[in-house]
């Protein structure tokens, strides 16, 4: 029993190693005009890292990419953005607003957008302008659906307000990412 403990480990350690070698290997064939390449996932082509949400209100957080590895994290709040920072066949490696995460399996995770306010007394403004009238005020750890963003805004909507905030009061959005 104990050989085939270590055996199992040997193996998601190996899994997770080829994970990662697909990983950097994807970003090699990636532009060589000297441009940052973009990484792309070894199994969707998408974007890594990219910003998905939870979509069950409970998801089990592994140290690997199978059920045989131990669940080190359960993340318990629906519509939490988590950033996706590599593939393995249905799972994600994920990380949370605090750098905590592990492997995932994918159908616990949604394309919706969410994004976490990180300070309290964040304001949704009604305009993107620092100047523009506060709608409502927003207390650290909110989660709102995210809308547009221009460069250093986005439009969000929690609890029923809806307004821009501020880039760099969310967790959860790109620096330099736009959305229509």
């Amino acid at each position: 029993m104990g050989n085939r403990t270590v055996r199992r480990s040997f193996l998601g350690a190996k899994l997770t190693a080829i994970c990662v070698l697909a990983t950097l290997a994807t970003a090699a064939q990636g532009d060589a005009g000297g441009a940052e390449a973009a990484l792309r996932g070894a199994v969707t082509n998408l974007p890594l890292p990219r910003f998905v949400s939870l979509k069950a209100s409970e998801g089990n957080v592994r140290r690997g990419p199978s059920l045989e590895h131990r669940i080190d994290w359960v993340f318990r709040h629906r519509d939490m953005p988590l950033r996706v920072t590599a593939e393995f066949g249905h799972w994600r490696r994920v990380e949370d607003n605090e750098g905590q995460g592990g492997w995932i399996y994918y159908t616990l995770l949604s394309g919706v957008r969410t994004a976490m306010i990180e300070a309290d007394g964040t304001a949704l403004r009604s305009r993107p302008d620092a100047e523009a009238p506060v709608v409502a005020e927003a207390e650290a750890g909110v989660i709102g659906r995210l809308g547009e963003c221009v460069p250093d805004w986005c439009r969000i909507s929690a609890g029923g307000a809806k307004g821009w905030v501020a880039k760099a009061a969310l967790w959860g959005v790109g620096k330099a990412e736009i959305r229509e």
